[in-house]
């Protein structure tokens, strides 16, 4: 066994699910899903597909029509030239990364991500042998932003890749227009690739042009050394379907699908389907999910400032309320006894930064939210008592 894999930092956030796992009465938070079931035209799909016996293997990069409807919906989000010869379907969003990262890192290569950030994306680097530096969003009464020029120093030209995940898990931080145009001209100038985790970018509650958060789809050549990756978890509630996509320079895309190859060969045809069904009805199932989730985030965001002792901000993006309690410091612990003594279930921030100890993160988008509010009155109550 790798050493490497050995020391690898078990989910901190497992840690304090495994806690409360099977507990009628605890109020769950932690995980990053909606509690609400796929549209019942995505599980149809799915269901035909498997009653036509489309159980076979298909093309590495995904069906040809699937390839179609995502740069299609691409095409309108981002009026970027964005072909079907750009684009690889992959085996949900964590594929999507890890299959990035491993077709431009190499052992010894620097890989710079900006965290806090889904632990993932701060080990899949370490897992392939790469050198990971960090730089950390910093907070100001809540809000979390990115101290630039810290930033720009630490991305030289030793550096092969730079992440940044935007709208942000989990502190719902995005990216200006303006600040990708300048992380994009640095990284052009010091020759290092930008892998855009884009996953959350149709949950922005701005005003948009594009209907969404600001992509470096937007300003970026075809050819640009950047990789996008989505996913259709979050928008079109599919998380336990495994499917996501990327988006590439079309020199990268033949190599892609090779590595796709001989890490899972292809996305299942039936989850595929499904996935042709989520775009067809993008347009009905995506506006929905934004204007309900904006809902939980409002809804949630009255109740928790109602709380004395909390440091939070209302985020631009994501789905999830990011917040620290005074003299709570060690997150994993308050995380655990809130299971415990509140039957409430949250994430501890250290899960994804160091920098992040003390706070939690709590994931709004539940199907109904009185469930919110009745999480906000458990922490509230539990507070009370100590």
């Amino acid at each position: 066994m790798r050493q490497t894999i050995i020391d690898l930092q078990a989910s901190r956030i497992r840690d304090v699910a495994n806690a409360g796992l099977g507990r009628s009465d605890v109020l769950a938070f932690w995980f990053g899903e909606s509690d609400e079931v796929s549209p019942d035209f995505v599980r149809q799909a799915a269901i035909d597909s498997l009653n036509n016996g489309e159980t076979f293997y298909a093309h590495n990069l995904g069906l040809p029509s699937l390839r179609e409807a995502i740069a299609s919906e691409m095409q309108s989000r981002h009026a970027a030239n964005i072909g079907v010869e750009r684009i690889a379907v992959t085996s949900g969003g964590v594929n999507a990364l890890m299959l990035a990262m491993q077709a431009i890192v190499n052992p010894g290569d620097e890989v710079v991500v900006v965290t806090p950030v889904w632990p993932n994306l701060t080990a899949q680097p370490v897992i392939l042998g790469a050198q990971l530096k960090t730089v950390c969003l910093e907070p100001h009464q809540g809000r979390w932003t990115l101290p630039m020029e810290k930033l720009l120093q630490a991305v030289t030209s030793r550096t092969k890749l730079l992440v940044v995940n935007s709208p942000n898990n989990p502190t719902g931080w995005t990216l200006t227009q303006a600040e990708q145009q300048t992380l994009l001209a640095h990284c052009r100038h010091t020759g290092t690739w930008l892998l855009a985790d884009e996953v959350y970018e149709n949950l922005y509650y701005l005003p948009s042009n594009n209907r969404c958060a600001p992509s470096f789809l937007d300003i970026a050549a075809p050819d640009e050394r950047l990789v996008v990756a989505h996913s259709f978890s979050k928008s079109f509630l599919m998380t336990g379907w495994r499917l996501g996509w990327l988006v590439m320079p079309v020199s990268m895309t033949e190599h892609m699908g090779k590595l796709i190859e001989y890490n899972t060969s292809c996305a299942s045809v039936f989850v595929q389907r499904a996935g042709e069904a989520a775009m067809v009805h993008a347009n009905e199932v995506v506006p929905r999910v934004v204007s309900h989730m904006r809902t939980c985030r409002d809804r949630l965001f009255n109740e928790l400032a109602q709380i004395p002792r909390l440091e939070l901000a209302v985020p631009d993006g994501g789905m999830y309320a990011f917040f620290s309690i005074s003299g709570h410091a060690d997150d994993v612990h308050t995380a655990k006894r809130l299971v415990a003594e509140a039957g409430l279930g949250l994430a501890p921030g250290s899960a994804f930064a160091p920098e992040a100890q003390g706070w939690l993160r709590w994931c709004f988008a539940s199907q109904d939210p009185d469930r919110l509010s009745e999480g906000a009155r458990r922490l509230r109550q539990w507070l009370g008592k100590l």
